[in-house]
């Protein structure tokens, strides 16, 4: 192996370090994005840090909070290029300056026009060496939906559905389509966004609470959002019933006074949103309005019909496709197969399969 290939494989390996942190707190960052840090002395992690719960302190400073002495002439390993504009906190270029950090590290620019490829020439104008492009791919896809928020006035949705074998989305004569194992991956799903959107018909049917019921993660449970043209949903649900202590939001389009005041008596923000030609929500007005609500993480949760009309409209970056490995035939309903394969059709993306103990996941991200 040649010396470059040996310092490629060393840098990844640590920036890969520094892309597990940046996960642990994917979609809890509020606006900014969820970065990753690991800082580096003679081939030891001396510090690690991520960007913390809403956004502040920067996964560099979380990093940086340790001795001076140990990180003179260290190297820093960041996802992000670091932020290099004064903010609510001083930029983390002039903290890595100041603790004469000798070689810095970050695989792609920051889409924030505020810092875009303004560090590296701050930063080497103080002798620091400054490479960046590690593990570029797989860092550019982990942010994908931050580069979204920037660019976009949509912002990213994740689409989930759970289907038997034989493509079915209902089974008349059970709850669970899937085991478990599929079941848990999704509260971890729910975790890595900012909200969880789905229906009043999931509500009525299922009565449904989204939290995120993981040992340890039972904190990171999305904001909720409910998509209900006609405000059906019951008030006695347990989604209205805890909006006191999980922000729950509805977007509706028939007025009814009263059940908006009994909604926002029990803490439920309610937005009135125009329909579509389909005398349908108008989902594209609804998504517009969760961005200028501050997010920009959304988990679609819900079903059939609702996951339908987001696809159709094009709307969804990725799909989350849990499949059993049972078939249930004359028990199924609402056969997913024609609409799946019709959507996929002419349409460029990158799939993942993960096997969940019998069910498979298949993640479709969409190009």
């Amino acid at each position: 192996m040649s010396t470059n290939q040996n310092k490629s494989t060393y840098n990844s390996y640590f920036m890969r370090l520094a892309l597990l942190q940046a996960k642990k707190n994917l979609g809890n960052t509020g606006n900014n994005p969820s970065v990753g840090c690991v800082i580096e002395k003679n081939g030891s992690v001396i510090s690690v840090g991520h960007t913390s719960i809403n956004g502040r302190p920067h996964a560099e400073q979380n990093a940086m909070s340790i001795s001076r002495n140990l990180l003179r002439n260290s190297n820093l390993y960041v996802t992000l290029e670091p932020c290099s504009h004064y903010g609510i906190t001083p930029p983390c270029v002039k903290a890595i300056i100041k603790n004469k950090i000798s070689k810095v590290f970050f695989s792609i620019d920051d889409p924030d026009l505020r810092s875009h490829k303004k560090s590296s020439k701050l930063l080497r104008s103080k002798k620091i060496i400054v490479k960046k492009g590690i593990c570029l791919t797989e860092i550019s896809s982990f942010y994908r939906s931050y580069f979204k928020s920037k660019n976009n006035i949509l912002p990213f949705v994740t689409c989930k559905l759970a289907i038997s074998k034989d493509f079915f989305s209902l089974n008349k004569k059970k709850k669970w389509i899937t085991n478990k194992f599929s079941r848990g991956r999704v509260h971890l799903m729910r975790s890595n966004h900012d909200c969880v959107m789905t229906s009043s018909t999931t509500v009525i049917k299922d009565n449904p609470s989204l939290l995120c019921r993981i040992n340890g993660l039972s904190d990171r449970s999305p904001v909720k959002i409910i998509v209900d043209n006609k405000l059906k949903t019951p008030i006695n649900s347990k989604i209205v019933k805890e909006a006191l202590k999980y922000r729950t939001i509805i977007f509706y389009n028939k007025f009814n006074k009263r059940k908006i005041k009994l909604l926002e008596k029990s803490k439920v923000e309610c937005y009135m949103t125009p329909l579509d030609f389909n005398n349908n929500l108008d989902l594209t007005q609804v998504l517009i309005k969760v961005k200028q609500l501050g997010f920009s993480r959304i988990f679609l949760e819900s079903g059939i019909k609702l996951a339908t009309n987001f696809l159709n409209d094009n709307l969804v970056d990725d799909l989350k496709l849990f499949i059993s490995n049972i078939e249930i035939g004359r028990n199924g309903e609402k056969n997913f197969k024609k609409l799946f394969l019709q959507f996929l059709k002419n349409k460029q993306y990158k799939m993942e399969k993960v096997n969940l103990f019998g069910d498979k996941l298949l993640s479709y991200s969409l190009k």
